[in-house]
């Protein structure tokens, strides 16, 4: 059990034995391959939409940021639950092609697909990477989303960056670059983790 994991001693089982309800809190952070293209000049606009069902109905949990122009986006956001040892707890990702002010829409042209799991099976895991589905169970092309658990640990230390570039290239043809930083995370196996993306 983690130093982040939290019982409630109140609650009780059908007998009246009082048993502990532990949660601990996941962070789950997502990405996605060869979404489908639904923009007509450009390439589509994803954001990810996390829904958890509670009684019988998907709520939406959160959303992740927009990324322009992108079919193989890796998120900055990251989505917080509470994870319930003992409970099956039903989570949809839903990737939208955005148009507009974040706006997430019923039209078939703006959902690029969909997948369900259990939060269970990610956190088991660790990553999970599953195809995308349309409607009535069609597939989304080769569309995939991945989705990566970690358990948040006791550790509330904090590091506050400041930082800056000067005299960076300019990439554009007739205006300025559009510059932006990303901080990566080595994980023990090497490979790289994206924790931050500025404005």
């Amino acid at each position: 059990m983690m130093m982040s994991d939290i019982c409630d001693p109140t609650s009780s089982s059908p007998l009246g034995v009082v048993t502990a309800t532990c949660i601990s809190k996941v962070e789950l952070r997502v990405s996605c391959k060869q979404l489908l293209d639904r923009d007509t000049l450009n390439k589509s606009d994803p954001s990810v939409v996390l829904l958890m069902q509670s009684q019988g109905q998907w709520m939406e949990v959160d959303r992740t940021e927009v990324i322009k122009n992108n079919l193989h986006p890796v998120f900055s956001k990251v989505f917080t639950v509470d994870y319930y040892f003992e409970e099956v707890q039903k989570l949809r990702f839903e990737a939208y092609d955005i148009h507009g002010h974040c706006s997430i829409g019923p039209r078939d042209d703006d959902f690029l697909g969909g997948m369900e799991c259990t939060l269970g099976q990610i956190v088991a895991q660790k990553k999970i990477t599953k195809a995308l589905f349309l409607k009535y169970g069609k597939y989304a092309g080769k569309s995939t989303i991945t989705v990566t658990a970690e358990e948040i640990s006791g550790n509330n230390g904090y590091v506050e960056l400041s930082l800056c570039a000067r005299k960076l290239d300019d990439k554009d043809l007739f205006s300025k670059s559009d510059p932006f930083l990303e901080i990566y995370r080595v994980n023990d196996d090497e490979s790289e983790q994206l924790v931050h993306r500025t404005e």
